[in-house]
């Protein structure tokens, strides 16, 4: 079953008016639209003309957004060798985990943990594969829920931004780690914070393509929204992972696999790549 894209046209507004701080009132003088019209199109209303007028003022890609409004694309689908998406229901929506592994060594390593790590941990025992590493893209809790289960009450080391602690997770700072290495496996953190006040891109390097473990800082044809910075939410992603190279696989929290070089195309909050 194919996992739906995380977020709509409207939803993408929705993001960049709030991380812009701008009011209707505001937005409408800016793009000669009414109040009435801004709240259409949040609330769903895929008026193209509408929404050309409004993507310059959001600084998003016009073009990008009617194709969102229209439906007309979803990224490719990903089989790589060595990488396993685990998607599980949480309330009314689903949450990513993954899973990488050395075909050799059969060593794996996590990256969050989903509502619920039993698909994960199913998967490791059936695939004999050995789990040494598990790191934490970013604390909200669908994405840690499962954490005690999957470390085996911490018996695998889990790693996570030390500006987002928690309970049964080693703490690290960006700025003094390179990189880890595990069985084949090279893993390098990138701060791509904004979302949150400390999210962690793992850069996945010992599989025929890299990967990229992104949590909710990026989605396909979308972004995580920016809770606590957008600007920098929006800069960290174009610093630390749209500067990846285009094959790189994109892992979100939330929606389908996607690529750098897929997201340099169609996502609307970076006009410059078009």
């Amino acid at each position: 079953m194919l996992i739906p894209l995380e977020d709509q046209f409207n939803d993408v507004l929705a993001k960049a008016q709030r991380g812009l701080m701008l009011s209707d009132s505001r937005l409408a003088a800016q793009s000669g639209l009414t109040a009435d019209e801004i709240v259409g199109a949040r609330a769903g209303d895929a008026d193209f003309g509408l929404l050309l007028k409004l993507a310059p003022n959001l600084n998003l890609h016009g073009p990008s957004l009617l194709t969102m409004a229209q439906n007309a694309w979803r990224p490719l689908e990903v089989k790589l060798p060595g990488l396993a998406q685990f998607n599980t229901p949480w309330n009314d929506m689903t949450v990513n985990a993954y899973l990488v592994w050395d075909e050799q060594t059969k060593n794996a390593v996590a990256f969050d943990t989903g509502a619920d790590a039993t698909p994960m941990i199913e998967f490791i025992e059936k695939n004999g594969l050995n789990l040494s590493l598990i790191f934490i893209t970013h604390t909200h809790p669908d994405h840690i829920m499962d954490l005690t289960k999957l470390s085996a009450n911490g018996a695998v080391d889990t790693f996570v931004n030390e500006s987002e602690s928690c309970e049964g997770a080693k703490t690290f700072r960006i700025e003094d780690t390179e990189c880890w290495e595990s069985g084949g496996l090279r893993i390098e953190p990138r701060s791509t914070w904004g979302h949150t006040k400390g999210g962690v891109t793992y850069v996945v390097s010992g599989l025929e393509r890299p990967v990229a473990m992104v949590g909710d800082a990026l989605f396909a044809s979308s972004m995580g929204g920016g809770m606590v910075s957008y600007a920098n939410a929006l800069a960290t992603n174009r610093k630390e992972i749209l500067t990846l190279p285009n094959d790189t696989v994109i892992c979100p929290g939330h929606g389908p696999l996607t690529t750098v070089g897929e997201e340099k195309a169609r996502n609307p909050f970076y006009p410059e790549f078009k």
